[in-house]
């Protein structure tokens, strides 16, 4: 397992991810008007708005069976992933490609 994205929330995907381009640099894996997948470097970040995502932390795992399968859900580009919270509210996502 190992970190795939930290999602982030933002009011405005277009004006975050020209933002984050023209501060930070890196490419665009994916966008639309609800969210967008950066890579920068070594790693990526997910932007995203607040009605479709809850910020969190992505990890990458190779299947998703130690998992009850009512906890499995589909993402859009057909990832498999699971979220969870922490003991402190925080979200975690297991996401398997």
């Amino acid at each position: 397992m190992k970190i795939d994205h930290i999602a982030i929330n933002v009011r405005d995907i277009e004006k975050s991810v020209e933002w984050y381009m023209e501060n930070i640099g890196g490419r665009i894996l994916y966008k639309d008007e609800t969210w967008a997948l950066l890579r920068m470097g070594g790693a990526k970040i997910a932007l995203t708005v607040a009605s479709q995502h809850k910020p969190h932390i992505g990890f990458r795992v190779d299947n998703l069976i130690d998992f009850d399968t009512e906890e499995i859900k589909k993402h859009r580009d057909g990832t498999r992933y699971v979220y969870r919270e922490d003991p402190d509210g925080n979200v975690i996502e297991w996401v398997c490609y």
